[in-house]
């Protein structure tokens, strides 16, 4: 009974893929199967000295630096993370975050790792919003490499303002202090992946992975879903 009423409501109101908007057959969940295949993926995770990792050279000592696909002005990865940012559907967050998992299972990008920890939203914006989508994103890795979360231990003090119309300069200069650890020993000689939903100018991971690297003998790697060009 409860898949006929399922079906009927699939009939007036069926589930669009969120890349392209288009119907999803049966078993297709969120993103239908062309635009899955049409993912730019950027392989990074398999590239040591990857752009990257040039890109966070200097700024902070890392073991890992790597991306799941590139995030292109209109392109899929744009219209995954608008959904899951700002329609309130933290599901796809836990399904891309599973698409990440299944990347970098069996590379050595995750050899090592004892903590997935989530960048943290500030408590009022993440009230606003229902969820941190990085922590989602997180339970998606998690579920599918077996890594533990800590969503804890690293916190955000200040609910700093929207980066998205920041010069470079402007970005770190508000992103500078804003985290703290509510216990450094739960970090204290492990191998972190932080987890964000995107990667621009960096200055939002710099900030946190500084404050986690704070605590004795911790090694830091970062990880995103996407990356921009």
């Amino acid at each position: 009974m409860r898949n006929l009423f399922r079906d009927f409501l699939n009939l007036f109101f069926p589930d669009l893929c969120v890349v392209c908007n288009q119907r999803l057959s049966e078993g297709e969940e969120y993103i239908c199967t062309d635009c899955l295949l049409s993912i730019p993926k950027t392989n990074y995770h398999l590239q040591p000295d990857n752009r990257l990792e040039q890109f966070f050279a200097g700024r902070i000592p890392f073991r890992h630096i790597a991306a799941f696909a590139y995030f292109v002005k209109g392109g899929s990865i744009q219209n995954i993370i608008h959904e899951l940012k700002y329609k309130h559907n933290p599901g796809i967050g836990r399904f891309i975050g599973e698409l990440c998992g299944e990347n970098i299972v069996d590379s050595d990008f995750i050899s090592g790792l004892d903590l997935l920890a989530p960048v943290p939203l500030h408590p009022k914006r993440q009230k606003q919003r229902g969820y941190n989508q990085s922590l989602e994103i997180c339970k998606g890795i998690s579920r599918v490499t077996g890594i533990p979360i800590d969503s804890e231990t690293v916190v955000r003090k200040v609910n700093n303002k929207s980066q998205t119309r920041n010069s470079r300069f402007d970005r770190w200069k508000n992103v500078e202090d804003i985290f703290a650890l509510t216990n450094e020993r739960s970090f204290q000689g492990k191998h972190i992946l932080l987890v964000d939903d995107v990667i621009t100018t960096g200055s939002t991971l710099e900030s946190c992975a500084k404050e986690i690297l704070k605590c004795e003998g911790c090694k830091i790697s970062i990880y995103a879903v996407g990356t921009a060009g």
